[in-house]
C-alpha cells in the first residue's frame, strides 16, 4: 500500500501511508486506538475506499479493491474483533456464507461440509463442518473465522485484536496456528496492544500515529521503549507515573468491606481502602475478583458481611444505592453492561447525572448536558469530531474513557474499575492512568481489578491477592512483602501458603513496566 490518505467529513484519517508486507511474514501494526490502523485495513478489505492519489499492489500488480468481494477474489480475508458469524448457522455454512454449493436448486451441504473438512482438520479442531456455530466457544468461532480464510484460498489474512476474548490457553492454541500460515507462506497482518504478543509473533512492526505512518522495526530491533514513543511520543518512563502521596503516610480508611460473601463461591472477604489510595485486587482468573467487586457494589446479592463508607453503614443491596452512597464500579464488559453504545457520547456521559438536569414540568437542561459533556471530551482526551457521534462508533479507548467520564460525573468517593484497560491501546492506557492517579490525588479511593501484573505493579500502592474466592494475601502494605510480579504470583497460585513467605523464599523482584 503506497501514499493511501482517506478524509471523513471533517476528519482526516489516513494521511499517506505506506505497507508493505511479505508472504510467509506476520506483519504486526501497532498504533493508539484512533491512529488509523482499522480504516487502513478496511480499505485494503473494501469495506472503505481511499481517496484519489494512493495505489494497491498485490503480488507485484496494481488492484482496485471496490468492494469485500472484489478484495476476497484477489485473496484478502480479514477476521475483525467482533466475529461476524452466524450462530444458527452451521460452521461450513459460515466458511462459504455468499459461495453456497448448490444441486437442482437446493443448497448442498454435504459437498460443502466434503470442502470444509480438510480446512478444519488442519487447523485441528475438534468439531465437524455440520456444527452449528453457536454450539462453539468464542475460541473455536475464532478458528472457524480462519477457516473461512483458508477454504477462499486467501494470501493476506487480516487479525484485529484477535487475543481479546480467548484464555491464555486459547491464545497459545492461536499462536501456534498463525506460526503455521506464516510457515505456510501467508502473509499475516496482526493488530495488537499487547506487547508480549508482538514479542511471540511479528517479524516486523509498523507504527500509525495520527493517521501517519510513523516507521517499521525488524524483530531485531524491537523493544519497549523504542514502540512506546512511536506510538506515543514520549517514553516509557513516564508511562506509570504516580503524583499522588504513594508512598507517604497514609490516610484515613474510609471505606471498609467486613466478611462480605455471596454463601458459596465468594468469602468471607474484608479489606480497607485509604484515602487517596489505589487498591489493586489480583488474581489468577476465576479467583473471584470480578464477583467479590460486584457483591460489593450491589451488582450482585451478598448474604454476609457489611460495608461502611466514611464510617456510616452502606446497605447497597442494588447499585442505584452504592451509587447514591458515592460507589461507583466501571465493569469489564463496556459494551454489553456498561454503555448504551446506539446513544451519543453526549447521552453516555449524562445518563448517571440526568436527575440533576431536570426542571419543572418534567424537562431538561441541555445547555448543562451540553457543558458536561464538552467538559469530559476535553478532560479525558475523548477523541471525537463532536459529542453527538455515536458511542458506538468510537475506538475501545475512547468508549472506556465515556464510561469512565460518566462515573467521574457522579462525583464518587470510591471508584472500583474492573479491567479498566482491557483491549486499550498504550495512549489511552496512560490517560487512563492519569485519570486513577488524580482521582487518589483529591483524595478519593481506587479499587483496581487486573489480569496484567505490570499494571497492577505499575499503579497500585498496595495489593490484595485472591485465590479460590477469598484474599489469600496482600502486598505493598506496612509489615507485607514490597509489590512484584513474582510474589503476586505466587500467592495467586498457591505457591505459598501465606503473604511473607514470598519474601522470605526470595521472591521478589523490581516492578515491571512493561513486557
Amino acid at each position: 500500500m503506497r501514499a493511501i490518505s482517506k478524509t471523513f467529513p471533517g476528519v482526516k484519517a489516513l494521511s499517506n501511508v505506506a505497507l508493505r508486507v511479505y508472504p510467509g511474514e506476520v506483519h504486526a501494526l501497532m498504533g493508539e486506538n484512533g491512529a488509523g490502523k482499522s480504516t487502513l485495513m478496511k480499505i485494503l478489505s473494501g469495506a472503505y475506499q481511499a481517496d484519489p492519489g494512493g495505489e494497491i499492489r498485490i503480488g507485484g500488480e496494481t488492484v482496485h479493491i471496490d468492494g469485500p468481494l472484489t478484495a476476497r477474489r484477489l485473496g484478502v480475508s480479514i477476521i475483525y474483533q467482533e466475529l461476524s458469524l452466524s450462530p444458527n448457522l452451521t460452521v461450513a455454512e459460515n466458511m462459504l456464507l455468499g459461495r453456497e454449493h448448490a444441486r437442482l436448486s437446493f443448497v448442498d451441504r454435504r459437498s460443502m461440509n466434503a470442502l470444509c473438512a480438510p480446512v478444519l482438520q488442519r487447523l485441528g479442531v475438534h468439531f465437524s463442518p455440520a456444527t452449528r456455530v453457536a454450539e462453539l466457544t468464542m475460541a473455536e468461532r475464532q478458528l472457524v473465522e480462519i477457516g473461512r480464510a483458508l477454504v477462499a484460498r486467501s494470501r493476506i489474512l487480516v487479525m484485529d485484536e484477535p487475543t481479546t476474548s480467548l484464555s491464555s490457553r486459547e491464545t497459545e492454541r492461536l499462536f501456534d496456528i498463525v506460526r503455521q500460515l506464516r510457515a505456510e507462506g501467508l502473509a499475516i497482518v496482526y493488530i495488537s496492544h499487547r506487547m508480549a504478543e508482538i514479542y511471540e509473533l511479528a517479524d516486523r512492526v509498523s507504527v500509525l500515529r495520527d493517521g501517519t505512518h510513523v516507521g517499521s522495526l525488524d524483530r531485531a530491533e524491537l523493544s519497549a521503549e523504542k514502540l512506546v514513543r512511536m506510538m506515543v511520543g514520549r517514553d516509557l518512563s513516564t508511562f506509570y507515573k504516580k503524583e499522588h502521596d504513594a508512598h507517604g503516610s497514609r490516610g484515613p480508611v474510609i471505606f471498609s468491606v467486613r466478611d462480605v460473601g455471596d454463601g458459596s463461591r465468594i468469602g468471607p472477604c474484608s479489606l480497607d481502602l485509604h484515602e487517596g489510595e489505589v487498591l489493586g485486587l489480583a488474581g489468577l482468573v476465576g479467583a473471584g475478583r470480578t464477583e467479590l467487586a460486584r457483591l460489593i457494589y450491589g451488582a450482585d446479592p451478598r448474604t454476609t458481611g457489611t460495608i461502611t463508607l466514611d464510617g456510616r453503614p452502606v446497605k447497597a443491596t442494588h447499585p442505584g444505592e452504592a451509587i447514591e452512597a458515592g460507589i461507583v464500579y466501571l465493569t469489564e464488559d463496556r459494551k454489553q453492561l456498561g454503555l448504551f453504545l446506539d446513544m451519543t457520547v453526549r447521552e453516555n456521559v449524562n445518563l448517571g447525572v440526568i436527575g440533576r438536569d431536570s426542571r419543572i414540568g418534567g424537562l431538561l437542561d441541555r445547555r448543562a448536558a451540553r457543558r458536561r459533556a464538552a467538559a469530559a471530551v476535553k478532560n479525558l482526551g475523548i477523541r471525537v469530531p463532536t459529542d453527538q457521534v455515536s458511542v458506538g462508533a468510537l475506538s475501545g479507548g475512547n468508549q472506556q474513557k465515556v464510561l469512565l467520564a460518566r462515573l467521574l460525573e457522579t462525583r464518587p468517593r470510591v471508584l472500583i474499575l474492573d479491567e479498566p484497560t482491557r483491549g486499550v491501546d498504550i495512549g489511552a492506557r496512560s490517560e487512563i492512568y492519569r485519570l486513577i492517579d488524580d482521582v487518589a490525588k483529591a483524595g478519593g479511593g481506587v479499587i483496581v481489578i487486573s489480569s496484567e501484573l505490570p499494571e497492577i505493579v505499575g499503579i497500585c500502592d498496595r495489593v490484595l491477592v485472591m485465590r479460590e474466592g477469598v484474599i489469600a494475601g496482600e502486598v505493598g502494605g506496612h509489615g507485607h512483602p514490597p509489590i512484584s510480579q513474582e510474589t503476586i504470583g505466587a500467592i495467586a497460585t498457591g505457591a505459598v501458603d501465606r503473604p511473607g513467605a514470598a519474601a522470605a523464599a526470595g521472591l521478589t523482584g523490581d516492578p515491571a513496566l512493561l513486557h
